[in-house]
């Protein structure tokens, strides 16, 4: 199991550690709800150490991660950052991911901590011409400083302009006394904030200096099973839950990363299943009965016919309701459809609705 460079501190303030993806990871701190809402209504900070980052490097790079990533990567200038994924040959997808582009040549990859060797000897698989990949993910930190009070928390640590960074752009700078930091206006959590990147020898520094500057403005430590409860009430896509190797980008929602404008790995399926259409689709649903919806439970219909299967499910702390996501055939797709979500031998009552569940 490993450690991230910042795993002793999560101890030390008490936090819950579990395995995730091969790391010791703090999964909460004083509670998930508590967690969530300081996220939602100040700003909280996240250990994502865990994720990959793989550069991409050379008068090839370009034209690599156009073949293998779904989006158009030239849309890209410089310190602008792209959601995407890798789809795979039987209309699958191999990873989601962001794709940062830090000049013409030089781009970062950002990938799922569980999909790191995965994702790499994939994308080597495509790399026929030689271009010069390197794995930093044991090298390199990341925090995710996360909430609407997040730049006003970090703003004396940097002479970049926090507030005013549009979101999906990154730039390069000092921050908290170390020069080439990576800070970007990302996050998975819809209340806005940053992710900054930095070795790992000066985690410890930047830790200190994030709390020691966010203290006026109730900055939290912040577990990963709030940053799951704060990514499903925005409809954001989970890997290995909502999207895996056997989940279509179009089925996922995610026709908006699936760009045509540019070949790339399966793009002639995709597009075929774009213009015929697709059998099941990712929604959203809320409970209107008592119950918690959780992964793998089966979805029906009021004869009780299945048709389909949860893939996310949580009580909301910011609404106070059952949320879930799931697939099911086209036909229940409509927001206002009833749904019944089998809990424990019974039929709970659902609805589907439109994404996001939580609206700012």
């Amino acid at each position: 199991m490993k450690n991230t460079a910042l795993s002793h501190i999560h101890k030390a303030l008490g936090a819950k550690m579990v395995p995730f993806a091969g790391y010791n990871m703090p999964v909460q701190y004083e509670g998930v709800t508590a967690e969530h809402l300081c996220v939602r209504a100040g700003v909280g900070v996240f250990d994502v150490s865990h994720m990959g980052e793989f550069f991409v490097r050379g008068t090839g790079a370009t034209d690599l991660i156009q073949r293998i990533t779904s989006n158009d990567i030239s849309k890209l200038f410089n310190g602008k950052v792209q959601y995407s994924c890798f789809p795979n040959l039987e209309l699958g997808i191999i990873d989601d991911l962001l794709v940062y582009r830090i000049s013409e040549e030089v781009y970062m990859l950002v990938v799922n901590a569980s999909n790191i060797n995965k994702d790499w000897n994939w994308i080597q698989q495509f790399n026929t011409e030689g271009v010069e990949i390197k794995n930093k993910s044991d090298d390199i930190s990341l925090l995710a400083i996360q909430g609407p009070k997040a730049a006003e928390a970090l703003q004396s640590l940097t002479n970049i302009d926090l507030a005013n960074m549009a979101y999906y752009t990154f730039e390069k700078g000092n921050f908290a006394g170390v020069n080439n930091v990576l800070i970007s206006a990302t996050g998975y959590t819809g209340a806005g904030g940053f992710e900054i990147y930095f070795p790992n020898e000066v985690a410890e520094q930047i830790w200190n200096a994030v709390f020691d500057a966010g203290k006026d403005c109730g900055i939290k430590p912040i577990g990963l099973a709030a940053r799951d409860t704060l990514r499903l009430e925005m409809g954001f896509c989970l890997y290995g839950n909502d999207i895996d190797d056997t989940t279509s980008p179009l089925e996922a929602g995610l026709g908006w990363i699936t760009k045509f404008t540019n070949k790339f790995n399966n793009s002639e399926a995709l597009q075929k299943q774009k213009e015929e259409g697709v059998s099941r689709r990712l929604v959203g649903f809320e409970l209107l009965d008592r119950g918690i919806p959780r992964k793998d439970y089966e979805i029906a219909d009021a004869k009780g016919n299945i048709i389909g299967m949860v893939t996310s499910g949580t009580q909301s702390p910011s609404l106070q309701k059952a949320i879930g996501m799931g697939y099911v055939q086209k036909k229940f797709a409509k927001a206002d459809t009833e749904i019944y979500i089998q809990v424990r031998k019974k039929s709970l009552k659902a609805k589907v609705v439109k994404l996001p569940f939580y609206k700012r």
